[in-house]
Order: structure tokens, then C-alpha cells, then sequence
């Protein structure tokens, strides 16, 4: 057997691991105590407010529903957690709305289903609502990003053949699968090998791959590395195939992964459900922002009916206590966060990648589209019913400024609105 620190992330007794982060304390993977640094306290100070404060501005705002019943579609993945919890924790039913999750294989099989009626609402890749108003690789048709999921919590993992190999500039010719062409994954992958000097569309292999084949495909060799989501990325170090070459929040902290998505059929016609919805699945972020309550979620999607995944491999991913592949124990909570404020800064930057890379003309709008598809206005309102008017959002600016591999965007301003707070 070869040496590696995965083992010592499988114990549950006492563990000689050195946890240095500080206040306060939760339990960790490997037996130890986890503490939390000051912006992960924040944000779990805010999500606990939000959680306290919901029900009695809840009862002043709500409205009935139109459909009680609704079928929701998910990908079984960590990014699910914020509409996993919202059934699990009741959110939707303190809304009045009675929720059967569908799980759903694949990314394509999602979209079909929400497009075609099956689905009322869905768990979908920040990228796609976008792309399905836009026209990318289907039809038009209006799907609108009914609040963001979660942000962070992907990886770019390697086959550990290629553990000597960590410098992007030498991947010519490898193969890498992605989940989606329209997905972060893609996106992010694209950037991050054009950064190097690679041209990814010639220079190496994308193949899309659901993520559930990506340990296997890396296992057979027949791929030497993935951008996939978790828990994925973690199975692949804990079963020894791989190794985690950098988290996405290295690339960009703070970027956008899954969105809850509806089409705009559906929000016209059923404008109280849609709210209700949007309020339940804040509360969800709000819950799977705090710290401490990454354990109880790890927990719940551990479950057969949701991501049917080892808790422990889980876990790593959501608290960011985690073995690398590479003999190390890593301490990182931004690996994985959860917000649900679609920023239209975000969305213009996945117009501008998937313009890059012809997914879609550079005759189309931008700036005009995102503001029509990310749906930021209502949850900053649905927001401040849930008594988050008195706290410090995340950003208070439609279009804050981000860095992405050192490189801030937006790098120039079109109009007043896209401005940065001072």
C-alpha cells in the first residue's frame, strides 16, 4: 500500500492531525476539532440570523401558492445541497409546497425535462439558463436563474501518474472530462489551460462525461484529469486514483457553480409558487452557509434518495478539511460556500466565455441578457423578508468586481450600475 494521508482522514478516534484554524470549534473528519476562520464565522453568523428571523416575516409576506405539488429535477451532486436541505429541513413546507425531487442522470435529461413540463423547477448549471435563452446548443427558450446554489466547490483533479506533471503548460495532448459544455466546469477549465498558453479546443481533449464515470474513466486511464464537481473530486483521492491539482475558489474565490432554475412560462404563471420557491431555497443557502451545519448536510445527501455517497468523501468536500492525494491534509474553508445571489457581474462573465468560444454570437447582448435571466432584484427582496435587510449581504452592488487568476473583471464599466462599491 502506498503511502497517503487519506487513511488518517478515515479514522474516527483522536487523530495526530494539527488543526490550526481558529474559533469556533466543530468537529472534523479526522476526529479532531475544526475551527472556523473569521469570514466563514460571518457567514454563519448571517445564515443563522436569516434562519431565526424567517417565520414571522414569512407570514406577512406570504401569498397561496397556485400549485402545491411540485416536481423539482437534480444532479446527484454536493452543488445540489441548498435544494436538497430545503426539502430536508422543511423550508418548502413551511411554504406550503410539497416538493418530489427527481433524480436525474445527466445534465441534458435535466434540461429536456424542465423545458418539456416534467419538471416544474430544476437544479441546473449556472450557465445553462443562460444559454438556453440564448439559444446554445438548443432552442430559445426563456429559463430564468431563480436564485444561485452554491459557489466554489470544484476541483481540478489528476490522475497521480501525473503527480510530477503539476505545470499546466506541459498538458499538451492530455484528455480531460468536463460535465457539460455549459457549465462552470467547462468554462473554468478553458480559462484556466488558455491561461498557460494552451488553446483547449486544440491543444488537449474536453470530453463530456458525467461526473458519477469520471473516477472510473480516470481509473481506466482513459482521461488523465477531470474539472467535475463533488463528491467527486474527493472520491477520486480517497480511492488513491487521483489527486486534487487546485480548487476552483484558487482560480476564482467566490465564482458561481449551480443555480434553481425555471422557465419564464412557468414564473408568469405561477408568480406566488415562484416566490415561495425563491424564499424556501435562500433559507437553504442561508442553512448550508453556517459551518457548523456542514456535518448534519453531509449527513442528509449521504442518504440513497440523494447523493448515495460515502458521508466522509462528502464531508471533506463541504468543510474544506480535506486529504489532497498528495500525502497532505488540507485546511480551506472556501473550498466549498453557498450564496444565493445570481450577480450580473457573474452572468456577464459566462456570456463573454461562451461568446470566446463560439458557443453563442457576439452579436448577442450581453449585459441585457443576464439582467433578464439572473433574477437578482427578487432575491435581494425575497431577501429582506427574511429580515436580511439589517445585515451585510455579500455585496450590496449588482455587478461587484471579482479576480479571476489575478485578473479583475469587470475590466471596464458600461454603464453607472456595473460600478464598484467604494
Amino acid at each position: 500500500m502506498k503511502p497517503n494521508s487519506n487513511r488518517s482522514l478515515l479514522q474516527t478516534g483522536p487523530s495526530s492531525l494539527a488543526c490550526t484554524t481558529t474559533v469556533p470549534v466543530l468537529p472534523c473528519p479526522c476526529g479532531s476539532l475544526h475551527g472556523l476562520p473569521r469570514r466563514g464565522f460571518i457567514a454563519g453568523t448571517l445564515g443563522a440570523a436569516l434562519l431565526g428571523a424567517a417565520t414571522p416575516s414569512l407570514a406577512a409576506t406570504k401569498r397561496p401558492v397556485e400549485k402545491n405539488t411540485l416536481k423539482i429535477g437534480f444532479v446527484p451532486i454536493s452543488c445540489a445541497a441548498p435544494l436538497i436541505m430545503a426539502q430536508a429541513k422543511g423550508f418548502f413546507q413551511d411554504e406550503g409546497i410539497t416538493v418530489d425531487l427527481k433524480k436525474t442522470a445527466g445534465w441534458a435529461l435535466i434540461r429536456d425535462n424542465l423545458l418539456n413540463g416534467n419538471f416544474d423547477a430544476s437544479h441546473l448549471l449556472s450557465p445553462m439558463p443562460l444559454a438556453l435563452s440564448t439559444g446554445a446548443g438548443h432552442a430559445p427558450h426563456p429559463v430564468r436563474a431563480v436564485t444561485m446554489q452554491n459557489i466554489n466547490g470544484q476541483a481540478i483533479t489528476l490522475a497521480l501518474k501525473h503527480r510530477n506533471r503539476r505545470d499546466p503548460q506541459n498538458w499538451k495532448g492530455m484528455t480531460f472530462a468536463i460535465p457539460f459544455e455549459f457549465s462552470m466546469h467547462n468554462l473554468m477549465l478553458r480559462a484556466y489551460l488558455s491561461h498557460y498558453g494552451l488553446d483547449p479546443d486544440h491543444d488537449v481533449t474536453l470530453r463530456v462525461t458525467a461526473p458519477p464515470e469520471m473516477v472510473a474513466n480516470l481509473r481506466a486511464g482513459n482521461i488523465d484529469g477531470f474539472l467535475g464537481p463533488e463528491p467527486f473530486n474527493q472520491r477520486a483521492v480517497i480511492e488513491e486514483i487521483g489527486f486534487l491539482h487546485i480548487l476552483t475558489s484558487e482560480i476564482w474565490d467566490g465564482h458561481p457553480c449551480c443555480a434553481l432554475g425555471m422557465t419564464e412560462e412557468f414564473i408568469t404563471e405561477n408568480p406566488n409558487t415562484y416566490a415561495a420557491v425563491q424564499r424556501a431555497m435562500i433559507r437553504a443557502a442561508a442553512f448550508m452557509h453556517k459551518m457548523e451545519n456542514r456535518l448534519e448536510a453531509a449527513q442528509i445527501l449521504s442518504r440513497p434518495e440523494y447523493l448515495n455517497h460515502s458521508e466522509l468523501v462528502i464531508r471533506q468536500g463541504l468543510t474544506g478539511h480535506y486529504a489532497d492525494g498528495l500525502g497532505k491534509v488540507q485546511d480551506n474553508p472556501h473550498r466549498a460556500e453557498f450564496s444565493p445571489f445570481p450577480y450580473y457581474s457573474s452572468g456577464l462573465w459566462i456570456m463573454e466565455q461562451m461568446q470566446r468560444w463560439g458557443y453563442i454570437p457576439p452579436t448577442v447582448d450581453s449585459q441585457k441578457t443576464v439582467e433578464q435571466v439572473f433574477l437578482l432584484p427578487d432575491v435581494r427582496h425575497q431577501a429582506s423578508t427574511l429580515a436580511l435587510a439589517d445585515l451585510p449581504l455579500p455585496d450590496d452592488n449588482n455587478y461587484p468586481a471579482f479576480k479571476i487568476l489575478g485578473e479583475t473583471f469587470p475590466p471596464q464599466l458600461s454603464s453607472p450600475e456595473m460600478g464598484t462599491k467604494p
